[in-house]
């Protein structure tokens, strides 16, 4: 008797998760990294849309998390990769006023 092979076929999603709540297609997530500043996109699946700061510098909108205060400091660092670092600055210290105020305390202002 001969035993016959069973092929199951694992189901490709359409859709992946870039972040809390937004799917994209497949591939568009890789042409979102392409763009400059947004290296990380995609990578932060678990965090909210409302916390990145990428958008505001005119990188993807799913770039330089920032939903803690150790992720808005390392924003604040690589906002130079953004085309608008200003934007980027803008967003965090709107979020962690304490940073402003460190930095203004930094810098003798």
């Amino acid at each position: 008797m001969k035993s016959k092979k069973v092929v199951v076929k694992k189901k490709v999603a359409k859709k992946v998760t870039i972040a809390k709540g937004i799917k994209v297609k497949r591939g568009v997530e890789e042409k979102m990294r392409e763009k400059k500043g947004s290296s990380s996109a995609g990578k932060y699946k678990s965090v909210a849309p409302k916390s990145f700061a990428g958008a505001s510098g005119g990188a993807s909108k799913v770039s330089f998390p920032i939903n803690t205060i150790a992720r808005a400091r390392n924003a604040l660092a690589r906002a130079h990769f953004a085309p608008n670092p200003a934007g980027i600055k803008a967003a965090v210290y709107k979020k962690y006023p304490e940073l402003k105020k460190r930095h203004e305390k930094r810098e003798g202002k």
